[in-house]
């Protein structure tokens, strides 16, 4: 990979915390000189995402074929055959254009990033109000069933208990309150 350029901003949280929606809403700001990375996934794609705008989709085969030629940055399986990464040259991409990076991603790969780049990320763990409400808004999605549901919020309580290891908790109690909490962090940071 070539020298960074720019800062990288991971937002990290279990499903149903917010997290999108915060990064959707830091996008709007131009000052702010941040592009979303792309992440590569063999999920399946869902109603309404667009290939190459909210996701890489590529199968199961051709996400080890890019792990053995060691194209990512982070990656995980996070369910069996359900693999998601961070192309590096998607983060190439992004500093290309004179922009920090900002990534929506689960705590394990947020975890990664900040570990190979400890100066240059800022870590957030948008936490849910508790995982009552997290099980409530995946339900309210209507996206999955209650198998996938009942492994979200498994997965959720694993990624809950390693809050800590975040540079910052960021509450989501109240939506505008968390998108304003959220601003303020990155504005801080990527003018430091």
């Amino acid at each position: 990979m070539t020298k960074p350029q720019g800062k990288l901003i991971v937002f990290s949280a279990p499903s149903g915390s917010g997290k999108t929606t915060i990064v959707k809403h830091l996008l709007t700001f131009p000052e702010l000189k941040m592009a979303f990375s792309i992440s590569a996934t063999s999920r399946y794609m869902r109603e309404g995402e667009i290939n190459g705008k909210d996701y890489y989709f590529i199968s199961a085969e051709e996400f080890q074929k890019k792990i053995s030629e060691n194209a990512f940055i982070e990656y995980e399986e996070v369910y069996k055959d359900n693999f998601y990464g961070t192309l590096k040259s998607e983060i190439e991409r992004i500093w290309s254009e004179g922009k920090n990076v900002v990534f929506d991603i689960d705590v394990v790969g947020g975890l990664n990033i900040k570990k190979q780049f400890p100066e240059q990320a800022l870590a957030v763990f948008v936490s849910p109000p508790s995982v009552e409400e997290l099980e409530r808004r995946l339900r309210f999605r209507q996206t999955e069933c209650d198998e996938k549901i009942s492994m979200r919020l498994e997965k959720a309580e694993r990624e809950i208990s390693r809050a800590s290891e975040f540079d910052v908790i960021l509450e989501n109690h109240d939506l505008e309150t968390a998108k304003q909490e959220a601003y303020d962090l990155v504005s801080k940071f990527v003018n430091a």
